[in-house]
């Protein structure tokens, strides 16, 4: 197998954790036959230091002539101290989720034996652990308009937008994972609040006729960030919006 990768490292300690990276695939291609060929590009403070923005044209091309992107880290205090700088190394990372249609983030998590005794949770609460979190990452607050600063700059606002057709797209990404594991499907949301929570809501239930082999719960983000301490083991899948609090 022949793969091309864009290695994204980016800030902090991304250049240092990309490149262990790249030698366990370099051993992975020698000890398998594989061959990895590795195409370096800047994002975040880097670029900006370098290119004066947070995501290069160039680096969208490398991206986008790789069969995979290797990502490392991405932020730097210098502009965190700075709520007025113009460019932000974060925008990077959101310029390239969306021109490269990143919207799902999947995140399994799971305990390994070895390293059970050294979690903070009693071995009781994490032995059975194993769910997956699908969380999305184009839509809502991110990147809702408008978004701004009053003229005085005394008030601040960001809107949080979503269309049913991301909503769609994310949740069937959760059902199709639920299917294959212990089918259940938990979703994440604040619609006793939120308006675009409640899309979510209706839009997740109108889909259950599609899957009726998995079984659907929707529960408030207050109380799945209790029962993530208190019964972690209960969940299998869960799909989330971005920025609920």
């Amino acid at each position: 197998m022949d793969v091309d990768l864009a290695v994204l490292p980016g800030d902090g300690i991304g250049p240092e954790v990309t490149a262990q990276a790249v030698k366990v695939l370099q051993a992975v291609g020698k000890r398998f036959a594989h061959s990895f060929s590795f195409h370096q590009a800047p994002i975040g403070g880097v670029a900006i230091d370098a290119c004066g923005i947070p995501y290069p044209e160039s680096t969208h091309e490398t991206c986008l002539k790789s069969d995979s992107v290797l990502f490392g880290a991405i932020g730097d205090p210098k502009y965190d101290g700075d709520p007025k700088a113009e460019q932000r190394p974060e925008q990077g990372l959101l310029q390239m989720r969306k021109a490269l249609g990143l919207y799902a983030s999947v995140r399994p998590t799971f305990v390994f034996p070895s390293l059970i005794d050294r979690s903070p949770l009693k071995r009781a609460r994490i032995e059975e652990v194993d769910f997956v979190f699908v969380r999305e990452l184009t839509g809502g607050i991110y990147f809702g308009e408008p978004c701004g600063r009053s003229e005085d700059g005394s008030i601040a606002f960001d809107t949080a937008v979503y269309l049913k057709k991301e909503v769609e797209r994310l949740a069937r990404i959760g059902f199709e994972l639920a299917r294959k594991r212990k089918g259940k499907l938990t979703l994440v949301d604040k619609a006793n609040v939120l308006a675009t929570s409640r899309l979510w809501r209706e839009t997740v239930q109108n889909m259950e006729s599609e899957y009726r082999d998995v079984s659907v719960c929707c529960e408030f983000v207050d109380a799945v960030a209790m029962r993530l301490i208190q019964w972690p083991s209960t969940y299998d899948v869960l799909i989330t919006r971005k920025s609920l609090r």
